[in-house]
């Protein structure tokens, strides 16, 4: 079967590296899905304004195509416990695929896109690809009562954030809430500890610089986001996903 990109999305994640690691964990994320051309017309979406929350299906667009692993080390598990794939929710899957709900937050039409989903909070970088929307149903989609494995330890971790005023000046007002969220779920790989290294999350056209010390990030700069500094942090992170065999 062949799969084909309806959509795209647009977040304020250009890489992987500080993306929650499951959608919903902050509420207030903000994307749109666009659609592509070819899947523009207004009446494929007619009625899904009814419903609150949407699945979308995707793709792992930055995943190498023949990478994948039956075993991970899920970051949670501080990258030395393994799982199976199919136990986790890897992006070294044998066929690249993603779900998230999220939550429906408008329908607007475009002079130039044509109809765009406004969604919250979305797990996924920017451009991912996007293969069906599909309703959420509450009386068969939700289980709030079963059990979820090892994640059921972590489901409520998180972190202080200390972020300096004349620092959050820096920060669009309406992306501060959301950049909050993202960095109190704590963007670094579990099994790094060490409270000298300085981290870098790119949110929007900013690179969020930040320590960690104690249960405490605090925010240590605000930059312009560049290609240069995308490449040295996507540099730094796979020399840190190398050093732990098929960690994810």
């Amino acid at each position: 079967m062949e799969l084909k990109q309806i959509a795209h999305i647009e977040s304020d994640f250009p890489e992987k590296f500080g993306i929650p690691r499951q959608p919903g964990l902050v509420k207030c994320l903000q994307a749109t899905v666009v659609f592509e051309e070819g899947y523009r017309d207004p009446a494929a979406l007619s009625g899904l304004e009814e419903f609150e929350y949407i699945w979308l299906i995707w793709g792992f667009s930055a995943v190498g195509e023949d990478e994948w692993a039956s075993t991970v080390h899920p970051p949670k598990l501080g990258g030395n416990v393994k799982k199976g794939v199919f136990a986790t929710r890897s992006p070294f899957r044998p066929n690249h695929i993603g779900l998230s709900s999220v939550r429906l937050a408008g329908i607007e039409k475009t002079a130039d896109r044509g109809t765009v989903l406004k969604v919250l909070g979305a797990d996924l970088m920017d451009g991912t690809p996007i293969y069906d929307v599909k309703p959420y149903v509450r009386y068969s989609d939700a289980h709030p009562d079963a059990k979820s494995g090892f994640s059921d330890s972590f489901a409520e971790a998180h972190l202080e954030v200390v972020f300096p005023k004349e620092l959050l000046q820096l920060v669009p007002e309406e992306k501060r809430e959301a950049l909050e969220g993202v960095l109190s779920q704590d963007p670094r790989p579990s099994y790094q500890e060490d409270p000298d290294r300085l981290y870098g999350v790119a949110f929007g056209k900013q690179n969020i610089r930040f320590r960690v010390r104690s249960g405490v990030l605090t925010v240590v700069d605000v930059e312009p986001f560049t290609a240069d500094s995308a490449e040295e942090t996507m540099r730094r992170n796979e020399e840190t996903r190398k050093q732990k065999e098929g960690n994810v």
